[in-house]
C-alpha cells in the first residue's frame, strides 16, 4: 500500500492505493482522524455486491444508509443532486457527518457536488472503483453535474477529505471501462512527462491487462503528475488548464451523440487528444516526429477518425457546444496544445469559423 499526500490551500488529504485495501478501510479512517457519526454510502450499482457489502461493514458509524446510483451521463444532474440532499435532510445529517461514495467518476461528481453544497459542506470520502477514477477524478477537488448546454457545467471546487483506491476493484471492469481510464494516463504523459509516454509505449498490453506490478505504478505516476499542477494551482486559474488536453473535444463530442453509449468519456478523451494532435500539427506547434509517435500510439487502441460517429451535418452541433465550454473567456475557443510529448501551451485560441472548418476537414478524410 502506498500513500500520496496531496496539499492545497483548502485542504490536504491523502490518497491510498493499493490491491485489496478495502478491507482496512476502518483502519485508514481511524488512522486519519476522520470522525462522523452518520453515513451515506454513494454506490455506483454496477460494483459487485460484496465490495458494498464490505465497504458497509468496515464504517463504524452509527448510521449507514445506502444509496444504489445508475451512474450514467444523463444520470449525474440536478435532479439525482437533490435525491442525495433530501435523503441528507430527512435524517438530519450535519456538517460533521460524511457522504462515501463507491464508484466511477461520475458517482464521484455527483457526490463531491452533493457534499460540497450540503449545508455548505460536509465530509466526503471517495472510494473510487474505476481506473479512470483512481488517476483522474478522485484528486483536485473538481465537481460537477451536466445540463443541457453541456457537460460539468455546473459544479465546485471541493476537495475530499480521504481517498481509498483499491486496485481490487478494477478486476471487475470490461476492457471498454480500462481503455476509458488509460486515456487520462496517457493525457498526463503527453502533458508533463515523455519518459512516461516511452513506458507507456512499451507497457500498454500489460497495463490494459491491469498486470498487478504495473498498474499500481502507473496510477501513482499518474497521479503524481496531477497532484504537482493541482497543488500549484488548486483552481484552475492558470496552469491546471493543462488537464484539460483532448477535453474541450471530447467533451463536445459526447455532448453531441447526447451521452449516449457510443463514446464513452475516456474514449471521447482519446478522440478529444488525437484532434488536439491534428490541430497542433496543423498550427505547426507539434513537430512531425512526436505528431507520428502520437498516432501510432493511437492506433494501438483503434483510435483513427472521428466519422464513424459523425458526420459534416454534425459539425455545428459540435462546435456549439465548444463555444458553451466554462473555459471560454472570449469569443474565440480556447484549446490546450501540443508543443512537444511533455510540454503543452494552456491558451491557443481559435476563431469559430476556423474550428468548423478544421473539424470540416478532420470527417472528410
Amino acid at each position: 500500500m502506498k500513500v500520496l499526500k496531496i496539499n492545497t490551500k483548502s485542504k490536504n488529504y491523502n490518497i491510498y492505493v493499493g490491491h485489496n485495501i478495502i478491507s482496512k478501510l476502518n483502519l485508514i479512517i481511524k488512522k486519519e482522524k476522520i470522525n462522523f457519526k452518520k453515513t451515506l454510502i454513494v454506490v455506483d450499482k454496477n460494483i459487485p455486491k460484496s465490495f458494498v457489502k464490505k465497504v458497509k461493514s468496515k464504517l463504524s458509524s452509527e448510521k449507514k444508509l445506502v444509496f444504489f446510483f445508475d451512474a450514467s451521463e444523463r444520470n449525474k444532474d440536478l435532479k439525482y443532486v437533490n435525491y442525495l440532499t433530501e435523503i441528507l435532510f430527512k435524517n438530519n445529517f450535519s456538517r460533521n457527518d460524511a457522504i462515501v461514495c463507491l464508484g466511477g467518476g461520475i458517482s464521484g461528481d455527483l457526490s463531491a457536488f452533493a457534499a460540497s453544497i450540503y449545508k455548505r459542506g460536509l465530509k466526503f470520502i471517495n472510494l473510487p472503483s474505476t481506473l479512470l477514477s483512481q488517476v483522474d477524478s478522485s484528486i483536485g477537488g473538481k465537481t460537477g453535474i451536466n445540463n443541457k448546454f453541456g457537460k460539468n457545467l455546473i459544479g465546485s471546487f471541493y476537495q475530499p477529505n480521504l481517498v481509498i483506491s483499491d486496485t481490487k476493484l478494477l478486476d471487475s471492469l470490461p476492457k471498454r471501462e480500462v481503455i476509458c481510464g488509460y486515456a487520462e494516463i496517457f493525457k498526463h504523459s503527453l502533458i508533463k512527462n515523455k519518459k512516461l509516454f516511452l513506458f507507456l509505449n512499451q507497457n500498454i498490453q500489460n497495463i490494459l491487462k491491469l498486470k498487478k506490478n504495473i498498474i499500481e505504478k502507473i496510477i501513482l505516476d499518474s497521479c503524481k503528475i496531477k497532484k504537482e499542477i493541482v497543488e500549484q494551482d488548486e483552481n484552475e486559474s492558470n496552469l491546471r488548464k493543462s488537464l484539460n488536453l483532448g477535453h474541450t473535444f471530447g467533451h463536445a463530442y459526447e455532448a453531441s451523440l447526447n451521452y449516449s453509449k457510443k463514446l464513452n468519456h475516456g474514449e471521447a478523451v482519446l478522440y478529444g487528444i488525437l484532434s488536439s494532435a491534428k490541430l497542433s500539427k496543423k498550427l505547426k506547434m507539434l513537430n512531425n516526429y512526436d505528431f507520428q509517435l502520437i498516432l501510432s500510439h493511437l492506433s494501438k487502441l483503434n483510435f483513427d477518425n472521428l466519422n464513424k460517429f459523425f458526420t459534416l451535418k454534425d459539425v455545428n452541433k459540435i462546435v456549439n457546444f465548444m463555444i458553451a465550454d466554462k473555459k471560454n473567456t472570449t469569443s474565440k475557443i480556447n484549446f490546450i496544445t501540443l508543443q512537444k510529448i511533455g510540454k503543452v501551451n494552456i491558451n491557443t485560441q481559435i476563431n469559430v469559423s476556423k474550428v468548423k472548418n478544421f473539424i470540416k476537414s478532420d470527417l472528410l478524410k
